[in-house]
């Protein structure tokens, strides 16, 4: 019997069982599905924030497939990205070999999101402002405008936006809002607020500690005069400060509470 030729195609047979192949992890950034609360999901939605054309699309073709077969509902696949031409990029059907599945991302850019110049409207829309500093914040006044909005936004989930407007900016971006939160006495918590706090910032860490250490007494019932207030505020002691936080987190009373560490 001859032997085949080199470029003959090969045809074997396969393991049946799909995962006991070598896979890379399918973990997108985030994933959310509408439903009722404790019943199966209805559709789900894999959100993916890219800064750059860094991931091959087909992943995200995988995301989806991955999902569907392990939910059993329909997915859309939502790609944010901060730059025009990268939008343009993952806006793209995707071709992949599977005859007939070629998903088409639904992607959100810079033309997508308004872009907030008044501090105003941007207390009223956190969400959108944040987004806003992703897709706008090459511009000054947006980024002005977006921590504004924080130092004055009654939403209770304010920090929250502003971490989620530093995680998805890019590098430039996150440069103008770290320069700029610097300049403010609004408690910030960002990765670059926990840098600096590593890096030992007295001033900054002393103001969120003894803010912590407010916080912790009043919601144990705590008495606080105003002359305590003002004692603990203007403390810049790091160290005598978590010390207080810990124990004001177990003391039964007020008694001593602070005496014995001073």
């Amino acid at each position: 019997m001859p032997s085949p030729r080199h470029d003959t195609p090969w045809v074997q047979q396969e393991e049946r069982t799909s995962n006991t192949r070598k896979s890379d992890d399918i973990e997108a950034d985030l994933v959310l599905t509408m439903g009722p609360p404790h019943g199966e999901a209805e559709h789900a939605i894999i959100v993916e924030v890219q800064q750059g054309k860094g991931k091959n699309p087909r992943q995200l073709a995988r995301y989806a497939a991955a999902l569907w077969l392990m939910l059993d509902c329909p997915v859309s696949v939502l790609v944010i990205c901060p730059d025009r031409a990268d939008a343009a990029f993952y806006a793209q059907p995707i071709d992949t070999d599977l005859p007939g599945y070629r998903p088409q991302p639904y992607v959100l850019g810079p033309d997508d999101v308004p872009a907030f110049t008044n501090p105003q409207e941007a207390a009223t829309r956190l969400d959108l402002a944040a987004m806003s500093v992703m897709a706008h914040g090459r511009d000054r006044k947006v980024v002005e405008a977006f921590t504004s909005a924080l130092r004055h936004a009654d939403d209770e989930h304010a920090t929250k936006y502003n971490e989620y407007a530093y995680s998805i900016a890019g590098p430039e971006v996150r440069r103008l809002l770290e320069e700029i939160m610097a300049s403010t006495d609004w408690p910030v918590y960002s990765p670059f607020a926990r840098e600096h706090f590593g890096r030992g910032v007295q001033e900054g860490n002393a103001n969120e500690a003894s803010r912590a250490l407010l916080l912790v007494l009043e919601a144990r019932g705590f008495l606080i005069t105003d002359d305590l207030r003002a004692e603990l505020t203007a403390c810049t002691d790091l160290a005598l400060l978590e010390a207080w936080i810990r124990r004001a987190a177990t003391a039964k009373t007020s008694d001593n509470l602070f005496h014995e560490l001073d």
